[in-house]
């Protein structure tokens, strides 16, 4: 069991390895870049995330049908998504969010592991508004 937690750690810091590799690699760590994208001026974040979305897709629709379990066990698990007021307003919300700072949370911490340390307070940000939000969720 705890070689199978190992496991399944290493697998993870691995992961997380590659994607911030890649976000590093891709320029999105980079609020100038994200901003110049956002602000039609600079369209090659779109390539980026249109292969990235394209091999996820990919992979999470192939993947399955050739392998019935998870190469670390467990089972293959469907999210269920619905279009309603509070995944439009949490969009509205992050895209505002984006737009202000120039970052999202994946390339917010990227960006800090690269050395920008400016990105800290996105991330300060991001965690704050993240908190308020549990707790107003949680007083409900």
């Amino acid at each position: 069991m705890a070689h199978q937690s190992l496991l399944r750690a290493a697998a993870t810091l691995l992961a997380g390895l590659l994607f911030g590799i890649g976000l590093t690699y891709a320029g999105m760590t980079r609020p100038e870049t994200v901003l110049d994208f956002l602000n039609f001026r600079d369209l090659g974040l779109l390539l980026v995330l249109g292969a990235a979305v394209s091999v996820n897709l990919l992979v999470f629709q192939l993947w399955p049908r050739l392998r019935p379990t998870p190469l670390l066990g467990g089972s293959y698990q469907q999210r269920p998504f619905r279009v309603d007021r509070r995944s439009l307003a949490g969009g509205v919300l992050f895209g505002l969010g984006w737009g202000i700072c120039g970052v999202c949370p994946g390339p917010a911490l990227a960006g800090s592991g690269a050395g920008d340390m400016s990105l800290l307070l996105a991330l300060a940000g991001i965690v704050l508004g993240a908190g308020l939000h549990g707790w107003w969720a949680g007083r409900r």
